[in-house]
């Protein structure tokens, strides 16, 4: 039951991430060059579109970074044990993802190759050592509590 659930955690935590990231992109009128409602169903089109627009690969990373982290609390939150593993494994994920659209789309910018190594792994590893910590001081603070 187990598998099933750190399954299901890792799914909602990655597409917390899309959400986040989609919805970010999508507040800023001037970025919406794409038709429906997510911008990977055009994602080079889109790309090729925000080229040069260094502010938007900024905003990119931030929303990435955010995203990840929420995504990281709630894997944290969903799964039983290892808490800080799975919110870290979300990041290695959205890591492996953004290595792949970087290889597949040559669009962005120096600046945002290198800087995704410093977004998705920490920050997953933040939001997932907040839960870690929350539980570790509810749990601290039950057993002392706790009759004798």
């Amino acid at each position: 039951m187990n598998f099933l659930r750190n399954t299901f955690a890792i799914l909602i935590g990655l597409a917390i991430v899309a959400i986040t990231v989609t919805l970010g992109i999508r507040l800023v009128p001037e970025w919406r060059t794409f038709d429906g409602y997510s911008p990977f169903e055009h994602w080079n089109k889109f790309l090729q579109s925000m080229k040069g627009n260094t502010g938007f690969f900024w905003f990119l990373l931030f929303i990435s970074g955010l995203g990840t982290t929420i995504a990281g609390i709630v894997t944290a939150v969903i799964v039983k044990y290892a808490k800080v593993a799975y919110a870290i494994l979300i990041g290695f994920i959205m890591l492996f993802v953004a290595m792949v659209d970087i290889i597949i789309f040559p669009h962005h910018p120096t600046f945002y190759k290198i800087c995704i190594f410093l977004v998705y792994f920490p920050f997953s590893w933040i939001g997932g050592k907040c839960v870690e910590t929350i539980y570790n001081r509810k749990n601290k603070k039950s057993n002392t509590n706790a009759p004798s």
